[in-house]
């Protein structure tokens, strides 16, 4: 017998349809299709749609259900300025001694990132900021990155489907594991700030 999803799964089972397109942009959620799809009744269901509306995920739309939000450069622009903050505050409150320890694994990721060529680097991305912030000892800093996060995927995803602009970012991680390496956090946390922030001067999935 299939288990039935936690209330975790459900909620990054149906984060991954909004951010694959499976649960497309700007259109109702099918909470009948949906529930069975996930094999789940409609009450979990509801209530983790309802947690994604919460963080900003999904919205809810009086006698619509549950919408996945059209894709919004103005979101995007508000978006990447506040992680990009967020996460140069949990550099800044690890302690040297443990950056001193991520710069030849940041660098080992990189690799992959440059040697995945036509793939989608995401996942990668992904990856190489976790390591990033794995020292970081503030569990709520750590978990308001993690809730806000998803919130800009569907923008990076296009970010990263240019290989050009994937390459820009490769050199600018690589820059922030050799200010580590050199001790200069000032550096990294400002090649960070860059890094994220750039991306919003290329057009998202909407094209402007």
């Amino acid at each position: 017998m299939a288990r039935t999803p936690l209330r975790s799964d459900l909620l990054e089972q149906i984060t991954a349809r909004v951010l694959d397109g499976r649960l497309p942009a700007g259109v109702r959620v099918n909470e009948v299709h949906l529930a069975r799809e996930l094999g789940v009744s409609r009450t979990p269901l509801r209530e983790a749609l309802i947690g994604l509306a919460d963080r900003g995920l999904l919205v809810s739309a009086p006698g619509r259900g549950f919408l996945v939000p059209p894709f919004d450069p103005d979101e995007a622009r508000r978006l990447y300025p506040l992680v990009a903050e967020l996460e140069a505050l949990a550099l800044r409150w690890t302690s040297p001694l443990e950056l001193a320890g991520l710069p030849d694994a940041l660098d080992a990721v990189a690799d992959e990132m440059a040697a995945a060529d036509g793939v989608d680097l995401s996942a990668l991305d992904d990856r190489w900021h976790a390591l990033l912030l794995s020292r970081c000892p503030n569990p709520h800093l750590l978990r308001l990155i993690e809730q806000t996060k998803p919130l800009l995927k569907r923008y990076e995803s296009a970010y990263f489907a240019r290989h050009e602009h994937a390459g820009e970012s490769i050199g600018e991680h690589r820059r922030i594991a050799a200010a580590l390496r050199d001790g200069d956090l000032a550096t990294a946390s400002s090649v960070l700030v860059a890094n994220w922030v750039k991306a919003l001067a290329y057009p998202g999935k909407d094209g402007r």
